[in-house]
């Protein structure tokens, strides 16, 4: 399909990701879920059918876990740096940096490691009917965006991330930009060590994520 997916990620340093869910496991166990999450995600989009892969990447993979595991696997992405003050303006850039192709975009993150090449491809195919789509996390925020023009994407630099209302938030300001949203399915993501039972159990038990877990004692 004529769409890009587009990963938001970030190095999987001990210390420096997933902190609420170290606070539980710790700061090695936390990295290398997160990094089983990362890795389980770029499968099902290296497996989906659309045309354009990109990575918006920040951290050192040099001292993330799994780093070589994963600098293997971004070799089919076009992998770019994230940029900007704060996490919803990277976002909105790394909308900008993946339209070089001039294709609609699907933005997703690392922390619904469930996902699979056939969702990401219901998704896409929505977006090619809508101006954009929006699957929203049982948290309260979302953890997919589909545009057609990246400029749509802008209105996140005004919706405050991380709240229990961002999902909300971000509907609201794509739809009073004039934007019409197509509601896609509903997610769990991977937050703190209370998410993680019922990700794990939406996930293949042999997938990286359920092992990684499992080993964490998660």
């Amino acid at each position: 399909m004529p769409v890009t997916v587009l990963v938001v990620a970030k190095a999987p340093v001990p210390g420096q990701t997933k902190t609420r869910l170290a606070a539980a496991v710790g700061d090695q166990a936390a990295a290398d879920i997160a990094a089983a999450a990362l890795l389980d995600t770029l499968d099902a989009v290296a497996a989906a059918p659309v045309q354009d892969r990109v990575v918006a990447l920040t951290g050192d993979l040099n001292r993330a876990s799994r780093g070589t595991e994963i600098r293997n696997a971004l070799s089919g992405f076009m992998v770019v740096e994230q940029r900007g003050e704060d996490f919803a303006g990277r976002l909105a850039n790394a909308h900008v940096d993946a339209a070089a192709a001039g294709l609609p975009i699907l933005q997703i993150g690392m922390d619904t490691p469930q996902v699979t090449a056939d969702l990401i491809a219901a998704c896409a195919q929505a977006l090619l009917g809508n101006d954009a789509v929006l699957g929203l996390a049982d948290d309260g925020g979302w953890w997919v965006l589909g545009v057609t023009d990246p400029a749509m994407a802008d209105c996140l630099r005004t919706v405050p991330m991380s709240r229990p209302d961002t999902g909300a938030l971000t509907l609201t300001a794509l739809r009073d930009n004039g934007i019409d949203v197509d509601l896609v399915a509903q997610l769990a993501d991977v937050d703190t060590v209370e998410d993680v039972d019922v990700v794990r159990r939406a996930c293949a038990p042999i997938s990286r994520f359920a092992r990684a877990t499992v080993a964490a004692g998660a």
